[in-house]
């Protein structure tokens, strides 16, 4: 057998395995999606016109970016708290969104 044969094999075995690999991740998953993750946010959040008031105190708020960190790629992290704090159309965002990151650990 050519080692080009054989390096076309084990690329399709490596493709192979990734499939599966991205398969079972996504069937693992609670089937919910970066909108379910802002909505439920959204829903948790105390706020004004000014402020959101809640971020460090609610353990609810804890536990769903705890949640979204293991079940959401890192790359769609940011975007969930962003749109969260825009929804509630609060003067301090960059307060807010700074907050939820720490709170959650990301940085």
């Amino acid at each position: 057998m050519k080692s080009t044969e054989m390096e076309r094999k084990e690329r399709e075995l490596r493709r192979a395995r990734k499939k599966d690999e991205v398969l079972a991740r996504k069937t693992d998953r609670e089937d919910r999606s970066v909108g379910d993750f802002i909505k439920e946010l959204y829903g948790l959040f105390f706020f004004d016109a000014q402020k959101i008031y809640n971020i460090e105190s609610s353990d609810e708020i804890e536990t769903l970016l705890m949640e979204m960190v293991e079940e959401l790629p890192e790359k769609q992290w940011d975007n969930v708290l962003r749109k969260a704090v825009k929804q509630t159309k609060v003067s301090q965002k960059d307060e807010a969104i700074e907050s939820l990151k720490l709170l959650a650990d990301m940085e």
